[in-house]
């Protein structure tokens, strides 16, 4: 297998894996802490791979987790836009943050995802979501520096461009 084919499945992987570890199940107490994988995958490829990164992929990737979450179609697909188009547009300032900087940014990016999510919930008609569903963006904000390396010791080995 060419160096290409492998760098492409292995960017590939990463994606599919993300949208299988968001449909994990936990247990009710712990559902407050699980983080929103596949905006944290795609927030890694966006800041490491511009090129293969893009709008158009982000979107795709959305509807793909609502069709597997069973959530508003084009809930996610939009809330992966937004994310990626800040994440693309401030690209070369976030790579050369320190790694707590980067965490904060993440946050950021993360908490500006929920809030989204809340108003698109909010014009659908939900209720307000009790005060532990903020937990979320922090677990993600805290798993970054972890994410990142194992995302970038898997891209060194596979040499994915």
């Amino acid at each position: 297998m060419n160096r290409q084919r492998l760098s492409s499945w292995g960017f590939a992987g990463t994606l599919i894996f993300a949208l299988g570890l968001m449909l994990v199940p936990l247990p009710g107490a712990l559902e407050p802490f699980k983080p929103y994988w596949p905006a944290l995958v795609l927030l890694y490829w966006s800041l490491e791979s511009e090129e293969t990164v893009t709008l158009g992929l982000a979107f795709g990737v959305g509807l793909c987790a609502d069709l597997l979450s069973g959530v508003l179609l084009g809930e996610q697909a939009l809330r992966l836009c937004a994310l990626v188009f800040i994440a693309l547009r401030f690209r070369s300032r976030l790579r050369f943050f320190p790694m707590w900087q980067q965490a904060l940014a993440v946050l950021a990016l993360l908490i500006n995802d929920r809030v989204l999510l809340l108003v698109v919930r909010m014009l659908a008609g939900a209720s307000v979501p009790p005060l532990s569903w903020w937990i979320s963006p922090l677990v993600g904000a805290a798993l970054w520096p972890f994410l990142f390396l194992l995302l970038d010791d898997l891209r060194a080995r596979l040499r994915i461009q």
